[in-house]
């Protein structure tokens, strides 16, 4: 039988720093989740998904800045997205750069496509710091408050809680198998 509650206590900080690090938003809820049932410290999983979500991001602009052109070519399905993010670069670019994380499906080309229109590095780095702390507090407190409320309209939540935690794990890892299933049939429209 797997030990649920071993495996979220000893390895639950490094999958929020990696499940930020590359999307985030169920896997920060979970963490919030976990520190609520006492399986996880709330100011660590906290850190956890700011540095996460601040490497994370950080990276997607260096790679961005250097090879961002021919990684948007290899995602056809991000052309729509892409121009969302420049319409909402042009009139609001501060605020943009502070909030793209909490619009879902934008987070991940945002930096790409900050990078390829020159925003210098030193703006960015700053704003993406202040976003992702602001991210990371209220993903998680979010969290924290669902399992909070959960608890008081359930009983004793702690009987089901590794099942809820486990069940809701599954399907954040199917959604994101899905997700990515549904990517890799798309094909690419653009010119190599």
């Amino acid at each position: 039988m797997i030990d649920l509650q071993g495996l979220v206590s000893e390895y639950g900080y490094w999958a929020l720093f990696v499940g930020t690090f590359l999307e985030g938003e169920t896997i920060l809820v979970l963490g919030g989740l976990a520190a609520q049932q006492g399986l996880l410290e709330l100011p660590w999983v906290m850190a956890s998904a700011f540095g996460g979500s601040l490497l994370g991001d950080q990276t997607a602009f260096f790679i961005g800045r250097r090879w961002g052109r021919r990684i948007i070519c290899r995602f056809p399905g991000w052309e729509e997205k892409i121009e969302k993010i420049r319409q909402k670069m042009t009139r609001y670019l501060d605020l943009w750069m502070l909030s793209f994380r909490f619009f879902w499906g934008l987070r991940n080309p945002t930096p790409f496509v900050l990078a390829m229109g020159n925003v210098p590095l030193a703006r960015f780095a700053t704003l993406n710091a202040i976003g992702a702390l602001v991210w990371a507090v209220a993903g998680a407190g979010a969290g924290f408050l669902f399992g909070r409320a959960v608890e008081r309209y359930i009983g004793d939540m702690h009987k089901y809680s590794l099942q809820l935690l486990g069940g809701a794990v599954g399907l954040w890892v199917l959604l994101m198998l899905g997700r990515a299933w549904r990517k890799r049939r798309k094909k690419s429209d653009c010119v190599r």
